[in-house]
């Protein structure tokens, strides 16, 4: 009779259950219930509330409306998962579920939308997952309310920042591929986070640096470190801390980690520390729970924890450096395209010389402004930097600019060469056209050089300080090698022009002009100087380029400080400033404007006097030519340079250039 009515039992409660199953769900015997398939195009209702776990998936809902979940008191983890047009989850739709503690939403690629009030009062909450989705904007999780939120992943969506509140609890934190996500919440609010896992490496940076503050306030804390007695002397160096007993007591030490609280545990066993009220007492329960953020990805040697610049003194130098590349090369262009003189072709290689250092000098200022700005915060700017505009526009400054003045600079030593070799065929001598052509085809090469990066080959935003760094591809290598190796057989080129100028000043047949010899010396100096700056870098850069590097980027950061751009602060002083040339165009130029005008006087007649005594050398020559053999010839030379001294207008640089050959041939 029993089982008779267990079976009329069961045939009764059956139809009840099944009624409490949404149509187009399977619900099965542990209050699990599934709604899949194509043909779950509206959200199933009548759910029962015994119901524990929700899964969602394979469907075409395109919208969660609100209170979808209402009422289901018992549940405790909803999925939501692979629903392809799922597009929009409104407000309340989770809330007031007092059991619930995990909350899965993925694969819904459409999903762009969660509404700001879609989460609250879960107080079991421990686990939320949204991923592989379109959202932008995170939802507001403050009302949640949950004291035991362990986990967030946000991982492959397009989430542009984190909430500011209500992340306190949570105890990891995931993140991958989301590359929206540049900057975070002030870490105070990662209150007990032990685990993070990131996109780039520069959100790890932000851990790191906390961490390393956590030790330096545990390290100094004096809820930490109490003392008592009067006997104690405490001295603190960095990560040590000595306690030394005056002399009626033996002195003890003991050494202090600070990164592992935890190990300070075996000294209440030890037997000479014991509770003595005049030993030093340490309140380990309250410190602790100090507890390093473990973070991945971790900072590689192209970027590591630290600002742009890396070191205060650093900063000092590259802004002297910039300011002063910025200033002396727009004076000098000033001076040389106001110049009322004849633009020569020396004058005109310096101009496309000074521009290049210009440019370096942008690209520090770039480097240093952005340095400043975020100082002690480099890892919540590091990706919209590196990635933006703004690294882009330094790197091919600085590419632009360096090779620019690597050609320029072996333009003008040829040129130095051509003209002391050749002084007397005056038919070779280099003309202002022809250096027009050269320099073009310097700033084409140049350009097509620093733009490579921007189209793949290579790139700039490999470090912080936007040099093309990458790689990784036999490409991007070989680019780099190219580069480098060109510059390396520039510098055999002005070294080899140079011996050849020493050794045929220094011959005795040669009869050189007092100008031309001081030249030489003075673009000697400029050469060398900027080589030998450029050497170090030179040597570092090719060893990185054959992946076999003897520097890390932070050691770079010197040189680049200090030998990559002293070339552009040096070059105004080398060959402008110091001479004579250029103090004359300068003291001209000011005395337009009212000032320094006797000084400008003096300068123009000096400038007269000078030319009018190469006339007059002019002259005697072609008075003793006639008498002597080649007197034709001569004359020719002489006619010809009293008609380039009379065009070229007190252009005394270029008259003692043609007298030169005048002299060869006497």
């Amino acid at each position: 009779m029993s089982w008779l009515l267990l079976l009329l039992l069961c045939l009764v409660l059956y139809p009840l259950s099944r009624a409490n199953c949404p149509k187009l769900c399977s619900c099965k015997s542990d209050d699990r219930v599934t709604c899949e398939g194509r043909e779950v195009d509206h959200f199933p209702k009548g759910f029962s509330r015994g119901s524990r776990k929700l899964i969602i998936k394979y469907t075409i809902l395109s919208i969660i409306p609100s209170g979808a979940f209402s009422g289901l008191r018992n549940v405790t983890s909803i999925w939501l998962l692979q629903n392809d047009i799922l597009e929009n989850i409104e407000e309340n739709t989770f809330v007031n579920l007092p059991s619930l503690n995990e909350i899965i939403i993925d694969k819904a690629q459409l999903l762009v939308h969660i509404d700001q009030h879609a989460f609250g009062n879960l107080p079991h909450l421990r686990y939320m997952t949204i991923t592989n989705t379109g959202i932008r904007f995170f939802p507001d999780i403050t009302n949640i309310h949950s004291e035991d939120f362990l986990l967030l992943d946000i991982s492959r969506t397009g989430i542009t920042a984190l909430p500011i509140h209500g992340l306190k609890s949570i105890k990891k934190l995931i993140a991958q591929s989301t590359n929206n996500l540049k900057k975070l919440p002030p870490l105070t609010n990662f209150v007990e986070l032990r685990e993070a896992s990131m996109t780039y490496s520069s959100h790890c940076c932000a851990f790191e640096n906390e961490n390393a503050k956590k030790k330096k306030e545990f390290l100094w804390s004096p809820v930490c470190n109490r003392f008592y007695g009067k006997n104690y002397v405490f001295s603190n160096t960095s990560s040590e801390a000595e306690w030394e007993i005056g002399s009626t007591h033996s002195k003890k030490s003991m050494e202090m980690n600070s990164a592992l609280p935890q190990q300070y545990g075996f000294l209440e066993s030890e037997a000479w520390f014991d509770s003595n009220e005049d030993e030093p007492f340490f309140d380990y329960g309250l410190c602790s729970n100090i507890v390093d953020v473990i973070c991945n990805p971790k900072a590689d040697d192209f970027n590591p924890c630290e600002d742009i610049v890396g070191k205060d003194i650093l900063r000092v130098i590259i802004w002297l450096m910039n300011i002063l590349a910025i200033i002396g090369n727009v004076v000098v262009l000033i001076v040389l395209l106001t110049s009322r003189y004849k633009l020569t072709v020396p004058r005109f290689l310096m101009c496309n010389l000074a521009f290049s250092d210009f440019c370096m000098g942008l690209y520090l200022l770039l480097i240093a402004s952005v340095d400043i700005q975020t100082k002690g915060q480099y890892y919540n700017y590091a990706i919209d930097w590196q990635t933006g505009a703004g690294c882009a526009s330094a790197g091919f400054f600085t590419v632009f600019a360096s090779e620019l003045s690597v050609y320029t600079l072996t333009t003008i030593t040829l040129e130095r060469w051509h003209t002391i070799t050749y002084a007397m065929q005056l038919d070779k001598k280099l003309h202002l056209r022809h250096a027009i052509v050269i320099m073009c085809g310097g700033w084409a090469f140049s350009f097509i050089v620093a733009i490579l990066p921007l189209l793949g080959i290579s790139n700039y935003k490999k470090v912080s300080i936007c040099l093309p760094m990458d790689i990784n591809s036999p490409v991007s290598q070989a680019y780099i090698i190219f580069i480098l190796l060109l510059n390396v057989i520039a510098f055999l080129i002005i070294c080899l022009c140079y011996i050849k100028i020493y050794l045929t000043v220094r011959n005795p047949n040669f009869i050189s002009t007092n100008g031309d010899t001081k030249i030489a010396k003075r673009m000697a100096v400029l050469i060398f100087t900027d080589f030998i700056c450029m050497s170090p870098i030179s040597f570092f850069a090719i060893s990185a380029a054959l992946k076999v590097p003897f520097i890390t980027v932070s050691s770079s950061k010197i040189l680049l400080v200090l030998f990559y751009p002293i070339n552009s602060c040096a070059n105004p002083f080398l060959y402008a400033f110091f001479t004579k040339t250029f103090r004359r165009d300068f003291y001209i130029l000011l005395s337009r404007f009212g000032y320094c005008e006797m000084k400008a006087q003096l300068y123009r007649t000096e400038t007269t006097s000078s030319i009018q005594n190469s006339n007059v050398r002019n002259g005697a020559l072609a008075s003793a030519s006639q008498v002597g053999q080649g007197t034709v010839y001569t004359e020719l030379l002489v006619a010809t340079n009293r008609q380039q001294c009379r065009a070229h207008n007190l252009n005394s640089e270029e008259s003692h250039q043609t007298l030169t050959g005048i002299y060869a041939v006497n």
